[in-house]
C-alpha cells in the first residue's frame, strides 16, 4: 500500500507541473495587461513601463515562468494587483466558507445519493426507479442559480425559515454556521445527488444481475444481504469514481454560489478576481482548486484496492 501510495504521488508531480505551466501561459496570453491595471487608467507610458519592469513583465517567457515557479515552491504566490496583500492572504481569509460549503455540500449529496441509487436499482423499472430518474435528469438539467434562487424564495422569503444570503463563522456557534451554509449546499449539492444517484443505478443494475447475484438468491439469502454486502459493495468502486470526478462540479458551481448567497468564499474571491483582471490571485486560486481536484482523485485511486481487492496499480 505504501509503495502504490508513492508510486501514485509521483506520477501527480508532472501533472501538477503541466497545470502550473497552463496556468501561467492561459493567463498571460489572455487580453489585457496586468501593468495597465497595476499602474491605474492615469498612468502615462512611462509609468506603465516602470511598473512592467518592476513586475518582470518585460522578461522572456520562461524567464517569468521560472521565477514564478521558484516563488510558487517558496510558498509565494504573489501580490494582488488591486488590493496589494499577499494572494495567500486573501486565500487564507476565505478559506473557511469555501471548505465548510464543499464538505456540507459532499456529506449530503453522498447520503441523499446512494440510498436513492440502491432503492431506484432494488425497484427496478417501477413507479419508484421512474421518479428517481426523474428527479436526477432535473437536477442535473437546471443550472444551480436557477435552482439557488428558487430555494431562496420558497425557504427564505415565503418560509423565513433561512438566511436569504451571508455566513457565519463556526466561530459564532455550531447553529449559526450550520443555519448559513443549508441552502447553499443543498442548492449546489442538488446536481451532484443527481449525477451519483444516476452512475450508482446504474452500476447497481449491471451488478444485480450477475450470476453470483442470482446464486445468492437462490440459496435463499436474505435480500438485504444480497443489496448492501454483494450488490453495493462492488458497486462501490464506481460510485467513489463518480464522487472524486463531480467535485469539479461542485468547485465550478462553487463560485456561483457564493456569488449568489454573498458567501465570503474562494469562489466569491474568483469571480471579484477575473472582473478586476486581477491576475495573481486568479493564477492562485486556480492552482488551488486544480491541486485540491487533484489530491481528491488521489486519494480516490488509493481507495480502490480497499473496495476491490483486484485492482492493482
Amino acid at each position: 500500500m505504501i509503495k502504490l501510495a508513492a508510486r501514485r504521488i509521483l506520477m501527480t508531480i508532472p501533472v501538477m507541473l503541466l497545470v502550473a505551466l497552463l496556468v501561467f501561459s492561459l493567463l498571460h496570453l489572455s487580453p489585457g495587461d496586468p501593468a495597465v491595471v497595476f499602474a491605474g487608467d492615469q498612468a502615462t507610458p512611462e509609468q506603465i513601463e516602470q511598473v512592467r519592469i518592476r513586475m518582470g513583465l518585460d522578461q522572456p517567457f520562461l524567464v517569468q515562468f521560472g521565477t514564478w515557479g521558484w516563488n510558487l515552491l517558496n510558498g509565494d504566490l504573489g501580490r494582488s494587483l488591486v488590493s496589494n496583500v499577499p494572494v495567500v492572504d486573501l486565500i487564507a481569509q476565505r478559506i473557511e466558507p469555501t471548505l465548510s460549503l464543499t464538505v456540507l455540500t459532499l456529506l449530503w449529496s453522498v447520503l441523499a445519493a446512494v440510498p436513492l441509487a440502491v432503492l431506484a436499482a432494488w425497484k427496478q423499472n417501477s413507479l419508484i426507479d421512474r421518479a428517481v430518474m426523474l428527479l436526477g435528469v432535473a437536477g442535473f438539467s437546471v443550472p444551480i442559480f436557477v435552482f439557488a434562487y428558487c430555494v431562496i424564495y420558497i425557504f427564505s422569503i415565503e418560509l423565513r425559515w433561512l438566511p436569504i444570503q451571508g455566513y457565519k463563522p463556526l466561530s459564532e456557534g455550531v447553529g449559526p454556521w450550520l443555519r448559513s451554509l443549508v441552502l447553499p449546499a443543498f442548492a449546489l449539492g442538488t446536481g451532484y445527488v443527481a449525477l451519483i444517484s444516476r452512475i450508482g443505478r446504474a452500476a447497481l443494475v449491471e451488478i444485480l444481475q450477475q450470476d453470483y447475484i442470482r446464486t445468492a438468491r437462490a440459496k435463499g439469502a436474505n435480500s438485504r444481504i444480497v443489496l448492501f454486502r454483494h450488490a453495493l459493495k462492488n458497486a462501490a468502486v464506481p460510485i467513489i469514481t463518480i464522487v472524486g470526478l463531480g467535485v469539479g462540479l461542485l468547485i465550478g458551481g462553487a463560485v456561483v454560489t457564493e456569488t449568489v448567497f454573498a458567501l465570503p468564499g474562494i469562489g466569491r474571491l474568483t469571480a471579484d478576481a477575473i472582473l478586476r483582471r486581477d491576475y495573481p490571485v486568479i493564477q492562485g486560486v486556480v492552482l488551488l482548486f486544480s491541486f485540491s481536484y487533484m489530491l481528491i482523485n488521489l486519494l480516490i485511486d488509493l481507495l480502490y484496492p480497499l473496495f476491490d481487492p483486484r485492482i492493482r496499480y
